[in-house]
């Protein structure tokens, strides 16, 4: 079963300097429906003026995930971890028993465009860490990219959780078919471009829970960029507010 969700019916985020798209509820956006799916719990697809961003601010367990679409993002936390993310990074920054970071666009220039994705993690108050990798373009086209499993395995970064995510590239013939275990869920979230899955359309900001399915084939990509979430099959338990 495809579950889609349309890019507009995300929550809205606009506070001049940030504007900001959220998958699932997030600050004062709030839906009870749309609370995370599984171990995913934010999808927010942000958008920095250049030289603004988030002041220093805590964190804790929590698997925080940046991903940039454009631009540059930089990053400081208080493990003393200071770097740039451009578009071919993925950071994952394990916040653990508690960390604090800041982020800002690195340009004075251009917006930056990013995901940022969190997890929840398996086990809580463990050692804060940072990591990051590049993953050239050309090892997602026309395929998907493991970048972040729970082992590390094929250069991906070591997520705290039973989950995987894979990136891949795909415009005109390019196409390809995922194999997933019908006893997991999935997510799919397109962050850029068009593409059709098993058939049906999706667009940018586009996404899908996904439960049930042996197979996902992705063709009629254009300029797609799309983010795959291999879950636990467990279902939020949606907090009261």
């Amino acid at each position: 079963m495809i579950e889609q969700r349309l890019s507009e019916q995300r929550g809205l985020g606009d506070h001049g300097w940030l504007h900001s798209r959220h998958t699932f509820s997030f600050a004062s956006y709030w839906d009870p429906k749309q609370v995370g799916f599984s171990d995913l719990l934010v999808i927010n697809d942000d958008q920095v003026a250049p030289g603004r961003g988030f002041g220093a601010h805590p964190h804790s367990n929590m698997e925080i995930i940046s991903y940039v679409l454009e631009g540059a993002l930089e990053h400081k936390d208080s493990m003393g971890t200071g770097s740039v993310i451009v578009p071919g990074d993925v950071q994952l920054m394990s916040a653990g028993s508690g960390v604090t970071h800041s982020e800002f666009n690195h340009s004075g220039e251009e917006n930056v465009h990013f995901l940022q994705i969190w997890i929840v993690p398996s086990e809580n108050g463990t050692q804060p860490g940072y990591q990051q990798v590049s993953v050239p373009e050309a090892e997602k086209r026309g395929q998907f990219r493991l970048i972040i499993s729970p082992a590390g395995d094929n250069g991906s970064l070591t997520v705290r959780q039973d989950m995987k995510i894979y990136a891949g590239f795909f415009d005109g013939a390019e196409q390809a078919t995922f194999d997933l275990d019908p006893d997991r869920y999935a997510y799919v979230h397109v962050a850029r471009g068009s593409i059709k899955v098993n058939g049906i359309e999706f667009r940018t900001g586009d996404g899908a829970r996904i439960r049930q399915e042996d197979k996902l084939t992705f063709t009629d990509g254009d300029q797609a960029e799309v983010l795959l979430f291999d879950l636990r099959p467990v279902e939020v338990n949606h907090p009261t507010r």
